[in-house]
């Protein structure tokens, strides 16, 4: 009867402990859903290059569960190189092809990455972010 007890005991123990962690896991999920609805909204400025001496300009920027940390090199007025020197993700890939689309059309104002809108979105903000440093 004692050892019933303890092993009755120890299983409420158990389920106790799975239903906080799924409760603790659901509400992990909801803010990365948010937080990846909330990128949608985010704005990207329009900068002027000319205002941007000639230099290299590090931005970073984060919305767990994605970061990403760039290198920007502008040249005469414009991008001539951006590294990409960071990047956390999740299950999407191919943001880093952002990365051409800003050096081609000289511009933040692109197309995110197909399946990697989040990411295109972080990397974008992260070169904003290098972008209004050269302005300071």
């Amino acid at each position: 009867m004692r050892m019933e007890k303890g092993f009755a005991k120890t299983v409420a123990i158990i389920a106790i402990v799975i239903i906080g962690v799924g409760a603790v896991g659901i509400g992990v999920l909801r803010n990365i859903e948010r937080n990846m609805e909330d990128l949608k909204g985010l704005p990207l400025m329009d900068i002027d290059f000319s205002a941007i001496p000639d230099g290299s300009y590090s931005g970073e920027f984060s919305r767990f569960p994605v970061s990403a940390e760039v290198e920007v090199l502008v040249e005469g007025e414009k991008f001539s190189r951006i590294d990409l020197l960071n990047h956390r993700h999740g299950p999407g890939y191919g943001a880093e092809a952002i990365l051409e689309r800003v050096i081609q059309e000289q511009s933040l104002q692109v197309d995110v990455i197909s399946g990697a809108t989040y990411s295109s979105i972080v990397v974008l903000k992260a070169i904003e972010d290098a972008l209004l440093k050269g302005l300071d």
